[in-house]
């Protein structure tokens, strides 16, 4: 059969596919730089008489596949348009991405390094038609499916299909496998709910999908697995079984995906006004205002507002006020004023908004109970290695705690709290309550949050994909630095802002520092004890269990800090962990008791914008 007889046949088959307009194929890429250009062409050739396009995603890579990427799209490439995190988020992230770049009826998920022969795409064309199902997937057990696998791979997939089997009942026999087809409804329903984000990402798909009510079929695929060595480690195959445990108990047990309320895009979009306090120009700055350039759904202007002028030619979404060396709370109070977006984003400098980070905060704003949305500030890709293990500190469960999510994605709930350096408000509920006060630096966007939701009874919403990756300040003194400040203001706040700041994880750390402080009291104390007295052994009896627990608390904090880094990384991380612990119970004690340093008159404005004097309360 001649080319031309191939793409007529072709053509016939896609006009058989009910709904099918066009074909956007995401493929998601890590450290392919060596052999995209070569895999994208090799794709292009099975894709002859189908209207499509080619979207390959860099999910942060930290080889040259970004920059080879680059090269295509400053190059003439036929219905390839490249997509580019700048931070590695894992797989589910990199198909979201893809898919808000996308403009296709069907989606088909292809993995970028072709394991899988990309000319059985025309069979998951062909079953579509003929089953008429939202969903075709590749299937290692598909009775006509070509295998070169691994034996030991083989049992694991045969095991992990028993225990899918078991907690979700899905009708299928093959969840892993890399290719998929979707219509764009059935992909867009399972992304606006999805958690999972790396190696969990195919099988919590296809459970929301079944649950749904979606229609699920399996097709034939080519593997040749090679002589990799794969990903199946056992940090890796525990990661798999811990994440298939929890979609099991969203699924099953909390019915999370189908409790999410639906907010569906505005038929107007909004005009948001992204505000950015910064000291000036700046290579972080032009990151942030590149990355803002991309986002869709809305109209966007950007406001800066430097301590002087920065002398920049700015593009015509971006307007400049110098506002002298103040602080955020009073720049940001200047960009509310100037702003005429009816929906304010405000963003750190240093932060990178992701792709599909305004789309998915500006559904929200349809529902009128919703005062502000926000997300997570997970490390980019790229940072210093002692920044990088910063933002590890940061992501310690034993660090965070319940506010983990503030630096990793978790999943979408309701908030009192959520950090200016990524957050959404309402303009007119931001000039209802008085905009920020200015009396404090930072702890300023905490009380912002608490007069949304207790003074004006609005509802904060955190949304894992308004997602921006966030630069760190580098272990160990910056790093420190801002923890204790943060610190001294959370204390004075759970004294005199309860509402969203007095919590018992708050308190923990100088618990923590308190009962170590006693242990080595106790210590010292019966060096002038005869080991014989009543208080001498009551001192013995409490410095052991003080010793037991901070024994336990050292294994448990060091077990914490293993990441696939190498020793002396778990080392450091370790320490970060302690000295941010020992850091933050020092100065939230200090200003718990003592209150937060006094800085003078500052201004702060009313509901009219009217400047009036205040001072920091103590």
């Amino acid at each position: 059969m001649t080319q031309t007889e191939k793409t007529a046949v072709t053509r016939e088959l896609v006009a058989r596919v009910e709904g099918f307009s066009s074909l956007s194929v995401i493929l998601p890429c890590y450290r392919l730089g060596s052999v995209l250009k070569e895999n994208l062409r090799r794709v292009e050739t099975f894709l002859c008489g189908i209207p499509h396009e080619l979207i390959p995603v860099d999910d942060g890579s930290d080889d040259d596949t970004a920059a080879v990427l680059r090269s295509i799209a400053a190059a003439p490439f036929a219905n390839i348009r490249p997509v580019i995190l700048p931070t590695n988020c894992g797989k589910g992230a990199a198909l979201r991405a893809g898919f808000l770049a996308s403009h296709g009826s069907h989606i088909l998920l292809l993995d970028g390094d072709l394991d899988l022969n990309p000319a059985f795409i025309a069979s998951f064309l062909q079953i579509a038609a003929d089953s008429r199902a939202a969903v075709v997937i590749g299937s290692k057990l598909h009775p006509d499916s070509i295998i070169e696998y691994p034996f030991r791979r083989r049992v694991a997939s045969a095991v992990y299909y028993g225990l899918v089997k078991l907690l979700l009942g899905l009708p299928i026999h093959d969840t892993q496998t890399g290719m998929k087809l979707f219509t764009r409804e059935a992909l867009g329903y399972a992304l606006d709910r999805m958690l999972a984000k790396r190696y969990a990402f195919d099988l919590e798909v296809l459970a929301i999908l079944h649950e749904a009510g979606y229609e699920i079929a399996e097709a034939p695929i080519e593997l040749n697995f090679g002589k990799k060595a794969g990903a199946l480690t056992v940090r890796n195959t525990s990661q798999v079984l811990q994440d298939t445990l929890a979609i099991f108990y969203r699924c099953r047990i909390l019915h999370y995906y189908r409790s999410l309320e639906p907010h569906p895009p505005p038929a107007v979009p909004p005009r948001v006004s992204v505000v950015i306090a910064c000291p000036g120009d700046s290579a972080l700055l032009r990151e942030c205002i590149e990355g803002l350039s991309k986002q869709t759904g809305a109209e966007l202007e950007i406001l800066i507002l430097p301590d002087a002028p920065t002398n920049v030619e700015w593009p015509p979404f971006v307007r400049e006020y110098p506002t002298g060396k103040v602080r955020p709370s009073e720049k940001r109070n200047l960009g509310i004023r100037q702003s005429t977006g009816s929906i304010v984003a405000f963003l750190d400098d240093d932060a990178v908004p992701l792709p599909g980070w305004l789309s998915h905060a500006i559904a929200y704003f349809s529902d009128p109970d919703i005062g502000g949305v926000g997300g997570p500030a997970v490390t980019p890709a790229g940072e210093s290695y002692l920044a990088t293990l910063s933002g590890l500190v940061y992501q310690n469960p034993l660090v965070s705690g319940r506010f983990r999510r503030r630096y990793t994605p978790t999943r979408v709930c309701e908030e009192d709290d959520l950090p200016s350096c990524n957050l959404f408000v309402r303009r007119d509920l931001l000039l209802q309550l008085g905009l920020f006060d200015t009396a404090f630096w930072p702890g300023e966007d905490t009380l912002l949050c608490r007069a949304i939701t207790r003074d004006a009874g609005k509802r904060i919403l955190y949304d894992p994909a308004v997602l921006v990756a966030h630069h760190r300040r580098p272990l160990f003194g910056p790093h420190l630095r801002q923890v204790g400040r943060y610190a001294r203001h959370r204390g004075f706040f759970a004294r005199r802002f309860p509402e969203n700041s007095r919590r018992l994880a708050y308190f923990l750390p100088s618990l923590f520092v308190l009962g170590a402080l006693g242990t080595a009291l106790l210590a010292l104390l019966r060096l002038f004890l005869s080991e014989t007295s009543t208080v001498a052994r009551l001192c013995r009896g409490l410095d052991r269990i003080g010793i037991a627990v901070l024994i336990c608390y050292a294994v448990a904090t060091f077990l914490a800090s293993i990441r696939p880094l190498h020793p002396l990384s778990w080392l450091l991380v370790w320490l970060g962990v302690v000295a941010t612990h020992v850091q933050y119970g020092i100065r939230f004690l200090q200003g718990f008791l003592f209150g937060v340093p006094q800085h003078g008159t500052v201004k702060a404005f009313d509901h009219q914008g009217n400047a009036r004097a205040e001072k920091p309360l103590r």
